[in-house]
């Protein structure tokens, strides 16, 4: 089998290292490159062919993205290879399970559009999940063409973490997608990740996917309308591989500390001068968080966001239980965190 092949739908070094002689000759090496309920998709060296799921996962749950090593004969997996990286969220409903979305990227697009989809949060929620799994994020921002605004969101995108990268274009155009070019080389996998019909669809199109079913934002209202009703796996002209994702709704994180701690840095500095190691931030006396807001030194929507987030991440990733533990944790993990990356670059 020739590994320079598969290099055509992302594969890398560190998979292959992972893969022994007798594996690689006995069975065959495949990529998921979509779900459907009942089958899921494979893609190897010799074209995509579809797998009942119960074959599929025999080795444990897969996401579009796994590289799986499985059967010749009847395409049973055998064994799901590690991933390089993994997106997940909470999933819809009570219960704390986490849902896949996609593995092995590198590189996430956070699509949003230049209109009433604009919303800094937002984009804040989807940077902390790409932040925790270890995956270079780029904003992309939308119909850039058609909002005197475009310039104005870019700048407040790209205050949202330090070296964030934010790109604002026409979707509809090649010419002006090629700025995406550079993260979707030979080896590179890339994912799209945003609102229903801010134009994902449209931008892997751009890209050189061609034939994904689009339709824009509704201009009254702004509101998405819901095209790609599956993740899937494209081949790219540049060499690349795009995965496509359906819109999200509702972003709930899962566990995400180190993602918001990242993302948030900012803010974890300025509670290390909290006159109370246990300070909530909500009004107790000596918070150097609400000095800070006071002043104008951190803004409130920034706070509030990062209240809400790190909440919301606490509240889905344990048992209430686990929880009263985690918090005594919390503010202990969040400074050696600061004090790691302060480490690391020298300070």
């Amino acid at each position: 089998m020739s590994y320079e092949q598969l290099r055509g739908i992302g594969w890398n070094p560190f998979f292959e290292q992972q893969v022994s002689v007798e594996e690689s000759s006995n069975g065959l090496i495949v990529r998921v490159s979509a779900h459907h309920g009942s089958q899921i998709l494979m893609l190897g060296i010799d074209g995509e062919f579809a797998v009942p799921v119960q074959l599929a996962e025999s080795a444990g749950e897969v996401a579009v993205g796994d590289w799986l090593i499985v059967n010749a004969q009847d395409h049973r997996a055998i064994r799901r290879l590690d991933r390089q990286t993994l997106l997940h969220r909470k999933a819809a409903g009570e219960e704390v399970k986490a849902q896949l979305i996609a593995s092995n990227i590198d590189t996430i697009f956070i699509v949003s559009s230049c209109n009433d989809d604009f919303n800094l949060s937002r984009i804040e929620r989807y940077l902390a999940l790409s932040l925790q799994a270890n995956i270079n994020p780029v904003v992309v921002l939308t119909k850039a063409d058609l909002n005197d605004r475009a310039a104005e969101c870019r700048r407040e995108a790209e205050q949202l973490h330090p070296g964030l990268l934010v790109e604002a274009l026409d979707a509809r155009d090649p010419e002006q997608a090629e700025v995406l070019v550079d993260w979707c080389g030979p080896g590179k996998t890339v994912a799209l990740l945003g609102s229903s019909g801010v134009g994902k669809s449209t931008l892997a199109n751009a890209l050189g996917v061609g034939g994904l079913a689009t339709a824009g934002i509704r201009e009254h209202d702004a509101k998405g309308r819901h095209t790609t009703t599956a993740r899937s796996l494209h081949l790219l002209p540049s060499g690349g591989v795009l995965i496509d994702n359906p819109g999200i709704r509702e972003l709930q994180l899962p566990a995400c500390e180190e993602g918001i701690a990242d993302l948030f840095e900012d803010i974890l500095e300025v509670a290390q001068q909290c006159r109370f190691r246990n300070c909530s931030h909500e009004g107790d006396d000596g918070c150097a968080i609400a000095a800070a807001v006071e002043s104008g030194e951190l803004e409130q929507r920034r706070f509030t966001s990062f209240m809400k987030l790190r909440a919301e991440q606490a509240r889905n990733s344990q048992s209430l239980a686990e929880r009263h533990q985690r918090e005594k944790a919390t503010g202990k993990m969040y400074k050696s965190i600061i004090a790691a990356k302060k480490k690391r670059r020298g300070e």
